[in-house]
């Protein structure tokens, strides 16, 4: 139950040390996007990853060979269907979700509130977090395609330009 034999353990140390040395030449060779700020996409792509890693780390019936190839396969579809999502507006669509816009004009829009599953409370933390002290400087807050939300603090006569391509449904 507690020990096997050393050779159990011999392997694990051996398979993965050369499981992991693999993985981080592959990450490296795929480029910075595989290791980015994660959407939905990049998420799947990560935990995957970290399966196959304890599976040829854990499973004898698992060849360090084919541990290899189960990663390139992950990192190599992720860069195809990354490289294509750059490419084509359909393919970064089917991909990523894009940005909504949680607040702005003062007010809270309720629609998009509920649609994307976040609370008042959470648009206020995110506020708060960028040190802003009250409402009433903040033009807009977004919640971005990984999650994360960001605040946009209003300057008078500032046109919102960097609100191309956000989601304004429920304004």
């Amino acid at each position: 139950m507690f020990f096997s034999d050393w050779f159990g353990l011999l392997r694990v140390v051996i398979v993965g040390v050369l499981a992991y040395l693999s993985l981080v030449f592959l990450l490296r060779i795929s480029g910075k996007r595989t290791l980015s700020k994660m959407n939905a996409f990049d998420l799947i792509v990560t935990v995957a990853l970290g399966s196959t890693l304890a599976t040829v780390l854990l499973s004898k019936d698992i060849a360090l060979a084919e541990g290899v190839a189960a990663f390139t396969l992950l990192i190599g579809l992720q860069y195809v269907i990354t490289w294509l999502s750059v490419r084509s507006r359909h393919m970064s669509n089917l991909v990523k979700a894009e940005p909504t816009l949680l607040f702005s004009g003062g007010r809270f829009l309720h629609d998009a509130l509920r649609r994307e599953r976040v609370t008042e409370d959470e648009v206020r933390a995110a506020i708060r977090s960028q040190g802003v002290p009250d409402m009433e400087s903040v033009a807009a807050v977004i919640l971005e395609t990984d999650g994360g939300m960001t605040v946009l603090h209003s300057r008078d006569g500032q046109a919102l330009t960097s609100l191309k391509g956000v989601s304004r449904r429920g304004e």
